[in-house]
């Protein structure tokens, strides 16, 4: 195979690559080489894998290329043949789990997590599993187990986190197709630092594993190049899992298909620049409105609005709820372990304990949250609003000392960045985060589109339409530069 073909094969679409399978044109021992081939290219630079799976991975290959050429028996399944990178924190039996720290370096898992074992099942196959920072408590990819995850668009900037190497794999060209979580935006950050496609499912929608399926601020979710490669993931893993007590039933199957820019036609869509009181780098409002223009375009109506919202009131609620879950338990490996674990581990400490507001304090702000958001969305089909206030965060700080100044003002914690926490404390909402140009520095920039509870089929529809009237680097042929 050619490097030109092997570059070229390193970005196609799973819904393309599913197409040339059927047709024989590709197989999926061909599409599994071209993505190794490219990590292997890309990976000193961009540092996004954790562990490779290729023995494994090229035997399901090679089954899949039977089924394709109707031998060996078994129908063709949804994923039939697609590499998947997989995010470290979800487990494999078998395999390391050690959620990025030193501390678990050696920890080994006794059970595959549901998303895994659906896609596994679905005939997708998982070759390389991605880079998280420690305990996925960072807005940025780095720790002491594993180095620096740099962005693909410029190793200069951070992929962005929790799931930055599943963000960095895609933009680097080496799945079609990429498992995240989210408890904070780790889903949303990196695919607006990288310029790619991620969901945050509404709480429930796709399993968990205990006891953080308990904590509705945690969503495991789809991540892609494009909307129709995310949504072809998200169906593969949602659905009721009896091990997850809050995973909801019926399952929600999204349109196989979209309208395209016909799907924005008479949609009512909210404009919401600042969320009520972030501070916002230019370049990512003039990008922000230009979707807003471009959804107009499109033939959506597409009005202005403010909503109630303070940065203070967002990072106390945040800051209440992290205290009473993930706090202390970060809190416990400082103590313990306090020249194993990295710096912004104790910043993290330090912010989210100790604090006056108990978690029944927050609850009551998350509530007082949605009620804005909840009054607001009555009147519109969606919402869009930046994802992050800043292009990207610099790839060798990890902000314990250095502040983050967003146009002039300095935020008093660098996660004050991420316009994304509100719909974690707004869980039941879907969000659908899509790339919405590029800035100054080379580094995309992304937007949020928020619907209303469990309306994830409209976020869907919104994303759709903005790609076929906008089309973002990956659609449009634009490659990082590695």
């Amino acid at each position: 195979m050619s490097s030109a073909v092997s570059a070229e094969l390193a970005y196609l679409s799973a819904t393309d690559a599913l197409a040339a399978f059927r047709s024989r044109e590709l197989s999926p021992v061909e599409l599994l080489t071209a993505l190794l081939d490219r990590t292997r290219e890309a990976e000193p630079v961009v540092n996004a894998v954790t562990e490779r799976l290729e023995d494994e991975a090229y035997a399901a290959a090679r089954e899949s290329e039977q089924r394709y050429l109707g031998k060996g028996g078994g129908e063709l399944r949804p994923l039939e043949g697609l590499p998947v990178a997989a995010k470290e924190e979800q487990p494999m039996e078998g395999r390391s789990i050690t959620d990025g720290s030193l501390l678990l370096k050696d920890e080994i898992a006794d059970f595959t997590h549901p998303v895994l074992q659906r896609v596994a099942e679905a005939g997708g196959i998982i070759h390389i599993r991605t880079t998280t920072p420690e305990f996925c408590a960072a807005a940025f990819t780095q720790s002491k187990l594993w180095g620096i995850t740099r962005n693909p668009w410029n190793p200069e900037y951070s992929c962005g986190g929790s799931s930055g190497g599943s963000g960095a794999a895609l933009a680097a060209g080496y799945a079609p197709l990429a498992t995240g979580s989210d408890i904070g935006g780790s889903i949303r950050i990196p695919s607006s630092f990288n310029g790619i496609v991620g969901f945050k499912p509404p709480y429930g929608r796709v399993p968990a594993i205990a006891p953080w399926n308990l904590d509705h601020f945690c969503h495991d979710g789809p991540m892609a190049r494009t909307v129709a490669d995310c949504a072809l993931l998200e169906n593969t893993i949602a659905g009721p899992w009896p091990g997850d007590v809050v995973s909801l039933r019926p399952k929600l199957y999204l349109p196989e298909t979209f309208q395209g820019a016909a799907g924005a036609e008479g949609l009512r869509i909210a404009l919401c620049v600042n969320l009520g009181g972030y501070p916002l780098d230019p370049e990512v409002e003039a990008n922000t409105r230009a979707v807003a223009d471009a959804l107009r375009g499109a033939g959506a109506i597409v009005e202005e609005v403010e909503i109630g919202w303070t940065l203070d009131m967002i990072r106390q609620a945040a800051l209440a709820h992290f205290g009473g879950i993930m706090g202390p338990d970060a809190a416990k490996a400082v103590e313990e372990s306090p020249d194993l674990v990295n710096n912004y581990i104790r910043t993290f400490v330090e912010k989210t304990t100790g604090g006056d507001l108990s978690f029944l304090d927050g609850l009551h702000i998350e509530a007082r949250i949605y009620a804005e958001l909840g009054a607001l969305l009555e009147r519109f089909d969606a919402m869009i609003c930046p994802t992050t206030a800043i292009p990207a965060l610099r790839a060798d700080d990890d902000y314990t000392e250095t502040k983050v100044v967003v146009d002039g003002v300095e935020l008093d914690w660098y996660l004050d960045m991420a316009l994304t926490l509100p719909f974690n404390i707004c869980s039941r909402v879907p969000v659908l985060a899509v790339p919405s140009g590029f800035a100054s520095n080379g580094v995309p920039t992304g937007v949020q589109i928020v619907g209303k509870t469990y309306d994830d089929e409209m976020v869907f529809r919104v994303g759709a339409a903005l790609e076929a009237v906008r089309p973002w680097a990956y659609t449009a042929g634009r490659r990082p530069a590695l």
